[in-house]
């Protein structure tokens, strides 16, 4: 595949600390009039959201797609950052109207966390334009982000004939089970964790067997514990391969997808892919943060062959 494209979210993530821990400062019999401020030791901000994390991975491997999201008026930090990395945006739609999607995360000293999300200018299609892209060499990668897209997109890949992998992840509870259904069947990957294959199961009402067969591979990541290929009839174990220390597993899905289209857009098959996945997901989780961890060719191909 020559022409990957990356749907998705482009996301500025905001961490902060808070020193102590939340329920000191929760009165139990008060929960239903909640009024609390909690005073955190900082702020870090990181450039994040699925479309982001998976191009900055796939540009780590040494390729360049196309990213295809949105972003608000707050965008020019992150424009000079994709820049700096040498990731196009000429895919990027701007919506002036609104402030780029972001994560607002509190965590305390019992890594509880609070979490507050604006979709922003995710809110938006993208306006991908299907009609115009090459059927034969372009792959889709369809992950969390306007609703809309996840659905429609993969509608007009199939009747195009144009190859499309679905990574609905963090979208599924608002999913509807007959759009899951319609999006999974015939999707060339469908790429999930544990947990998400479970919840697919529950709102679809399908067996494992029954969800595999919609899909013509399937790969279910397990965490540290690697991953599981399916295709039709046949399994095949991914292995995990090992950090130099696990700092912050954030990030680490994004990363192995960067890496399995490394894979693809090379000619690799999709164990192949699916073991430079595993390997790119290594890397991610020694540094706190998404866009933070870097690589070289010797460092990467060491890891692959060490196993």
């Amino acid at each position: 595949m020559k022409n990957i494209f990356i749907s998705g979210s482009l996301a500025y993530d905001r961490i902060m600390n808070f020193p102590e821990s939340f329920s000191d400062h929760i009165l139990p019999d008060k929960i239903h009039s909640l009024n609390v401020c909690f005073q955190v030791d900082g702020v870090t901000e990181n450039y994040g959201g699925t479309a982001g994390n998976i191009a900055y991975a796939l540009r780590l491997m040494g390729k360049n797609s196309t990213i295809t999201a949105t972003i608000g008026s707050d965008h020019h930090k992150y424009f000079a950052w994709l820049d700096k990395h040498n990731i196009s945006r000429n895919g990027i739609t701007v919506i002036p109207e609104e402030l780029t999607a972001g994560a607002y995360i509190t965590t305390d000293k019992s890594n509880n966390q609070i979490t507050g999300f604006n979709p922003g200018a995710m809110k938006y299609s993208s306006n991908l334009d299907i009609e115009g892209l090459n059927t034969k060499e372009t792959l889709l990668l369809v992950s969390p982000g306007n609703l809309f897209d996840m659905i429609n997109y993969p509608k007009l890949c199939k009747q195009k004939a144009i190859r499309y992998i679905f990574d609905p992840g963090q979208a599924l509870p608002v999913l509807k089970a007959q759009d899951l259904l319609d999006v999974i069947t015939g999707c060339t990957l469908l790429i999930v964790n544990d947990y998400e294959f479970n919840l697919i199961m529950d709102k679809t009402g399908l067996t494992k067997d029954g969800l595999l067969a919609l899909a013509e591979n399937t790969i279910i990541t397990l965490g540290g514990a690697g991953s599981e290929l399916y295709g039709q009839n046949s399994k095949i174990t991914i292995p995990p391969f090992k950090a130099a220390q696990v700092v912050d597993p954030t990030g680490a899905g994004d990363a192995y997808r960067g890496g399995l289209l490394s894979g693809l857009m090379s000619g690799s098959d999709l164990q192949t892919s699916a073991m430079q996945g595993s390997v790119c997901a290594s890397f991610a989780v020694e540094c706190k943060g998404t866009q933070v961890y870097s690589f070289t060719p010797e460092e990467f191909n060491n890891r692959l062959l060490a196993n």
